[in-house]
């Protein structure tokens, strides 16, 4: 059984509604892959239109493609970036141990990032008791607290608009934050569709149109009904905090619509940032014009053909240290 480190792995990311899912599954049936959900609120049973599942994409032209980590979890249950490196680090195992590809995609920078990189952390999951004491603090006083704690990466990356975020932030600070422990994927492939910032947001607004039209509000208030509060709800993301504040009479069908376009929009640029800010730190990322499927073809073909020439080298080169030592 291969380790973590040695795996290939392709990578799908880039901003939302970049075509990701799209690409991913047109990539897995050319080259016999598997899926990985990179995605932090995709885990959460009940949550389709509102974290954009894309599930037709999966079955569509064809036999389905098999993806991991979608739907593992009550949206009532803490789903935390521990928990993701252990169940993704696990998913990439089997997928390998089945001679498949396996390929992560997904646009959460943060989790994307840990599993790349090797990190987990150096605690456990969350101390309910400490949670329950947090949650109960001011916004101001948290966001004091994780000023204090937190190292100024940690503090640079956390949403402070979010109790529930900034909470969670404190908790990863006084448990060592993130190390190292030698589980980095090596030479991964990493591929982004890119568009042009005026059709990227024309994409954005269809796409937000469509969910709206399918029932994203609907859904929102199934969630409520089934038992999810309206802070909860807020938690959970974009489209569940501005639909919930319609629903709550809180704002209008225009003004719930105009404040999310505007709020994806926002969230789209802070993505960008921090895939530039892997670039930066040394990650290859190949942009792909509007999510070029042929020149993505191209690009996993060359490089699952370089992967398959290293191993073969160091095979000959593993013979001829074993010949010449026999000789001696």
């Amino acid at each position: 059984m291969k380790r973590l480190s040695e795996l290939r792995c392709l990578v799908i990311t880039g901003v939302t509604a970049s075509g990701k899912t799209r690409l991913a599954v047109h990539l897995a049936r050319k080259f016999q892959g598997e899926i990985l959900s990179a995605d932090s609120r995709q885990v959460y049973r009940g949550l389709d239109l509102g974290t954009g599942k894309d599930r037709d994409e999966y079955s569509s032209a064809g036999e389905a493609v098999p993806v991991h980590l979608l739907d593992i979890v009550d949206p009532g249950e803490e789903f935390h970036l521990f928990r993701f490196l252990a169940e993704a680090r696990r998913s990439l195992m089997d997928i390998a141990s089945r001679n498949k590809l396996p390929i992560i995609a997904g646009g959460s920078p943060l989790y994307l990032q840990a599993l790349l990189d090797g990190y987990d952390l150096s605690g456990s999951a969350p101390e309910p008791e400490q949670r329950l004491h947090l949650e109960q603090l001011p916004l101001p006083e948290l966001i004091e607290l994780l000023r204090k704690e937190a190292s100024p990466a940690l503090f640079a990356r956390t949403d402070l608009t979010q109790v529930r975020r900034v909470v969670r932030a404190i908790e990863i600070a006084r448990t060592g934050e993130l190390c190292e422990p030698g589980a980095a994927l090596q030479d991964p492939l990493i591929l982004a569709p890119k568009y042009p910032r005026p059709l990227c947001h024309q994409r954005i607004e269809k796409r937000l149109d469509e969910r709206l039209n399918q029932g994203l509000v609907a859904e929102v208030e199934q969630l409520h009904a089934n038992g999810l509060s309206w802070e909860k709800l807020d938690w959970l993301g974009l489209e569940y905090r501005y639909v919930a504040r319609f629903l709550k009479g809180e704002l209008s069908w225009p003004d719930m619509r105009q404040s999310l376009l505007v709020q994806i929009r926002h969230f789209c640029r802070r993505q960008d940032i921090w895939f530039r800010k892997m670039e930066r730190e040394g990650k290859v990322i190949h942009w792909l014009p509007e999510g070029d499927p042929l020149l993505a073809e191209q690009l996993t073909r060359d490089w699952l053909c370089r992967e398959q020439g290293a191993r073969a080298f160091a095979v000959r080169e593993s013979e001829i240290a074993k010949i010449l030592l026999k000789q001696e």
